[in-house]
């Protein structure tokens, strides 16, 4: 019987088993986007939809109990978080004004039209509320004026809550690889400028309200946001960097990245401003410490769109409860004045902006459908109106500064902007993918050529290599990259065998963890160097990456041989990594470039290479190389990220002592040489290795043996030469 009871007990509604609840969940996250794509419905919408069909006001399968509460509140800042960090900081910086300029304008248009609207509106419910008798506020017997005074203070609350938004669709843009682009980077910006000033309108009626405004609010508030700006942009990098150096566990680093998120966000409370801002903060901090080609960058994007982000979606629908809008026509009518006034404001906001700097209507359209949605602020703001009471009515009934119906209202408003967000974000992020690629394809033709190949003799190399193929392997074009270890026949045996299986798995394991395939290449030949050049040969390798161990003694015999083997044989991109901290925390690149460098034909792609490696560790770039090697690369520069502004330096005669003098903690070096007889080769190249080895002992350096020849160029000087080259 008590078994029975127990089984019966564990379907009874709302579900109460939590091994059962989390099974929904999961079957909620796997079939939503399987059933609502077929619709036509984005995902986003689906998952909202779900838990309002679920959730305690549909079928009541679900409770909104604490478990939901927790794990929603845990979505909503991964959403911020994951913005903050995703940003192109260079992008962002170059944009700030744009940024400045929406944030402005989609806090004030929705404060003027939602004051303007809301006073009437609210004043309206005060009056129906009394039933036209006097009210009795705290203060005292209230006059009409009396009335209107606090009809404005609602207004302005209600106001503010229009002029905030929720990222609640930014997971569309991730998904189709446009969070970089301009309108998204202005939209992230002016979102974060309209949430803290919407956010503080807030806190300052509140405190009215309250009695309890002064100088000393102003001046706790000013002093508690210095010390946590303080903290969170200046402690937390410093903090990340030293772990990040240290500590090269996967999963440490995931959890000290959400450690550090979620203490931003405590912080941020204790500060005086909403949970929110402090996740966004803690993703702006460690932006550059993280690229975005990165293991703990798949990781961070994986579970926050496999697990937290839809808990939070979930969770959203099922506050959500349809039946208020049909219990009466007042809580209609607010609901339908909240939502034109609210959609309306974000719209006028985002096309004046696009207007004002000349932009393409998809990204007006991008910037309304992103920063249109009411979610998690809005509901956070309507709550604590809601629970502040300014008076009694003379029947003697509380009132309070926002009122029930203005509550029913929101949850109403959330949901339509939800889903006008999540649609138009959705057809304006197809439409920028397909722009953005077509612009890629024009100007960077051959990163779809991109072949990488590493080759991994050495497991304390490995991991470093693998870390410079994935900075540079774009995904985007399916790519893999290819992990070569070379035999010789001397040295085949069992034991060898098993010790190279398991050093190509490691590869195979480290190339995943980032979402890159990885193949496999064990060779057997007469020498290293000819089991490399082979294969490059072979697989129609672009770009060969090679290590060098920054803690053993290089051997010019042995490597310098092998060197001008691998370089006399193939005219591909050659790199050369010496690492002694993940490239990641690189702060700084200085990069040294000899006379001619520019007019070799390997020049732009090395050009790209370094911005790459520089946009994707957040690093500036200074370069020391002759005036015209300068003036070519800062047009490179432009042309491949015009938010990288290098610092030019002339530099007319190669040498190393001024790059090295230069040298700072968290500073790469790269330096790029040449193969023998070419334009832009010197004598300095022949020991460059060992002499970099020997000097740079605690920073990372990288060189770089630009591609000699274009494609079929070897063959056509062959020909003319009667030789070969």
């Amino acid at each position: 019987m008590d078994f029975m009871d127990e089984f019966i007990g564990m379907f009874s509604l709302p579900i109460s088993d939590p091994v059962l609840i989390f099974s929904l969940v999961l079957l909620i996250i796997l079939l939503s986007p399987m059933i609502f794509n077929k619709l036509h419905i984005p995902h986003i919408v689906g998952l909202i939809l779900a838990g309002v069909i679920l959730g305690p006001f549909g079928f009541g399968l679900l409770d909104h109990d604490s478990s939901f509460r927790l794990f929603g509140q845990v979505g909503m800042l991964y959403i911020m978080f994951v913005a903050g960090i995703d940003m192109d900081m260079n992008d962002f910086l170059h944009n700030r004004n744009k940024s400045l300029v929406f944030g402005l304008l989609t806090f004030f248009i929705p404060m003027i039209l939602g004051i303007l609207t809301s006073v009437y509106l609210m004043y309206f419910i005060y009056t129906r509320m009394s039933g036209g008798v006097p009210i009795t506020w705290i203060s005292g017997d209230a006059s009409e004026g009396e009335l209107i005074k606090y009809s404005i203070y609602s207004a302005v609350v209600l106001a503010s809550m229009y002029a905030s938004n929720t990222l609640i669709a930014y997971p569309v843009v991730t998904r189709f690889g446009v969070s970089r682009t301009r309108s998204v980077t202005i939209t992230v910006g002016g979102t974060m400028v309209a949430v803290i000033l919407s956010l503080l309108v807030l806190a300052i009626m509140l405190e009215i309200v309250k009695g309890s405004m002064g100088w000393m609010f102003w001046v706790r508030f000013i002093i508690s946001i210095g010390i946590y700006g303080f903290v969170v942009m200046y402690i937390f990098p410093l903090l990340a960097r030293w772990f990040f150096k240290h500590y090269a566990d996967d999963i440490l680093q995931y959890i000290f990245v959400l450690a550090l998120v979620f203490l931003a966000s405590f912080l941020a409370k204790i500060a005086g401003v909403e949970y929110i801002i402090g996740a966004f903060m803690a993703g702006i901090s460690l932006n550059r410490l993280i690229p975005k080609r990165s293991p703990l960058m798949n990781r961070i994007n994986f579970v926050g769109n496999a697990i937290f982000i839809p808990f939070f979606l979930i969770s959203v629908g099922m506050i959500i409860n349809v039946e208020i809008v049909f219990k009466g026509h007042l809580t209609l009518l607010v609901a339908a004045v909240m939502t034109v006034v609210a959609t309306f404001a974000k719209y006028a906001a985002a096309h004046i902006t696009r207007l004002i700097y000349k932009m393409e209507r998809v990204e007006g359209n991008m910037i309304f459908g992103l920063s249109n949605a009411q979610a998690a602020s809005s509901l956070a703001a309507v709550m604590l109106a809601y629970n502040t009471i300014v008076g009694v009515t003379a029947a003697g009934s509380q009132v309070r500064l926002l009122t029930e119906e203005i509550l029913n209202g929101t949850v109403v408003m959330i949901l339509i902007t939800c889903v006008i967000s999540s649609i138009i974000t959705e057809r304006s992020a197809k439409k920028l993918a397909v722009s953005s690629n077509t612009e890629l394809e024009r100007t960077s033709a051959y990163r779809s050529e991109m072949r990488i190949m590493l080759s991994v003799s050495n497991p304390s190399t490995l991991e470093r290599l693998m870390e410079l193929a994935v900075l540079l392997n774009d995904r985007k074009y399916k790519q893999p990259i290819y992990a070569l270890n070379v035999v010789g026949y001397d040295k085949i045996d069992e034991k060898h065998s098993e010790e190279i299986d398991k050093l190509l798995e490691r590869a195979a394991y480290l190339g995943a963890a980032s979402d890159n395939r990885v193949k496999k290449i064990k060779r057997y030949d007469l020498n290293t160097a000819s089991g490399i050049t082979n294969v490059i040969l072979e697989k129609n390798i672009s770009d060969a990456v090679m290590g060098i161990n920054p803690r053993s003694k290089i051997s010019d015999a042995v490597f310098g041989s092998m060197m001008d083997t691998i370089l006399e044989k193939v005219n591909r991109m050659v790199y050369v990594l010496s690492s002694v901290q993940p490239l990641s925390t690189t702060g700084r690149i200085i990069l040294l470039a000899t006379a001619d460098a520019e007019r070799e034909s390997g020049f732009r792609k090395w050009c790209y290479s370094v911005s790459t490696i520089a946009s994707q560790a957040g690093a500036s770039v200074q370069i020391n190389a002759p005036k015209e090697v300068l003036s070519a690369f800062g047009r490179e520069m432009r042309k491949r990220s015009r938010n990288i502004q290098p610092v030019l330096k002339i530099q007319t005669e190669f040498s190393l002592d001024k790059p090295l003098s230069e040298l700072a903690d968290n500073d790469l070096l790269i330096v790029i040489a040449a193969r023998k007889h070419s334009l832009s080769y010197t004598d300095g190249f022949d020991t460059l290795l060992t002499t970099l080895s020997k000097r740079v002992k605690n920073n990372s350096f990288i060189v770089i043996y630009p591609e000699q020849f274009k494609e079929g160029e070897v063959d056509r000087i062959t020909e003319m030469n009667g030789k070969i080259i």
